[in-house]
C-alpha cells in the first residue's frame, strides 16, 4: 500500500491524471459542439432537394391520371346504362311484334271491343271529385281544356307502358 501512496503523489502520475482530465474536458466540449451543429449534411440536403423536385414533377401527372380514371369510370357507367336501355327497348319491340300483346294494348288504349263483346268503362270516383275541384278550367278557352285532356291521357298511357311487362 505504501507503494500505491507513493505512486499517487509522483509527478508522472499527477501529469497523467491532469492529461486525462484535460482530454475529458476537450472531448466533452467537442461532443457539445457536435450536438449543437445541424445534422443536415450536404448529401442529405441534396437528397431532400431531389425528393421535393420529384414530388413536384409528379404531382400534376398524378392529378391528371386520377381525374382521367374517374372520367373513364363515369363513361363505363353511362355505357352500361345505355346497354340496359337498349335491352329494354329490344324487349319492348319483341313484345309489340307479338299479335296478342299488340291486340291487348290496342284494346286497352283505344277501348276497342271485339264483335259480340260489351264494352264497359269504369270511372274513377276520385277523378270526378278532382275535376269538380278544378273550377279554373271553366274560365279558360275550350281548346286549352281539350289540349290538357290530351296531355293527361298521354301521360297515363306512358305510365301504363312502363308498368306492363
Amino acid at each position: 500500500m505504501a507503494a500505491k501512496d507513493r505512486d499517487r503523489f509522483s509527478t508522472a502520475t499527477r501529469l497523467r491524471l491532469l492529461g486525462e482530465q484535460t482530454a475529458a474536458r476537450v472531448y466533452r466540449s467537442q461532443t457539445r459542439r457536435q450536438a449543437r451543429r445541424s445534422r443536415l449534411t450536404g448529401r442529405a440536403a441534396l437528397l431532400a432537394l431531389v425528393l421535393c423536385t420529384m414530388v413536384v414533377a409528379l404531382a400534376y401527372p398524378m392529378r391528371q391520371y386520377v381525374s382521367q380514371r374517374a372520367e373513364i369510370a363515369d363513361q363505363e357507367r353511362e355505357q352500361r346504362q345505355a346497354r340496359e336501355r337498349v335491352e329494354q327497348l329490344r324487349d319492348l319491340k319483341a313484345r309489340w311484334q307479338d299479335d296478342a300483346y299488340a291486340e291487348q294494348r290496342i284494346r286497352e288504349r283505344l277501348h276497342y271491343v271485339m264483335p259480340g263483346e260489351t264494352g264497359l268503362v269504369m270511372v274513377d270516383p276520385t277523378a270526378a271529385k278532382q275535376s269538380r275541384a278544378d273550377l279554373g278550367a271553366a274560365h279558360r278557352p275550350w281548346y286549352a281544356n281539350v289540349w290538357d285532356g290530351v296531355d293527361t291521357s298521354d301521360a297515363s298511357d306512358q305510365s301504363t307502358d312502363r308498368k306492363t311487362p
